[in-house]
């Protein structure tokens, strides 16, 4: 279950019509392997957890993670010790407060 779409994405980066659709199989690639990401940091995966029957939506704060996070990857996208260390700023502390924790 994708939480967030193409469009979702390109608005976060701003893109406008004038942009094309160039990177949009990147874009994609990138929003997808993001929520992966997240899902794995969180504990659980978002179709397990929200937007079934009985189950509360994404919270907006975990789709603006994701977000983040794909814009990150996507403005950095050369393998780097920066890129790889850490999630970027507020990222971290979304998922702190939606973290499955278990020990």
């Amino acid at each position: 279950m994708a939480i967030n779409t193409l469009a979702d994405l390109r608005a976060h980066l701003s893109f406008t019509d004038d942009l094309g659709t160039t990177d949009d199989a990147m874009l994609t690639r990138i929003l997808a392997g993001a929520e992966s990401f997240v899902e794995r940091k969180l504990g659980f995966t978002f179709a397990a957890t929200f937007g079934g029957v009985g189950q509360d939506p994404v919270p907006d704060e975990l789709r603006q993670a994701v977000l983040m996070l794909a814009a990150h990857w996507y403005e950095n996208r050369e393998a780097t010790a920066e890129v790889l260390r850490e999630p970027p700023f507020g990222v971290t502390e979304i998922l702190r407060e939606f973290r499955d924790w278990t020990f």
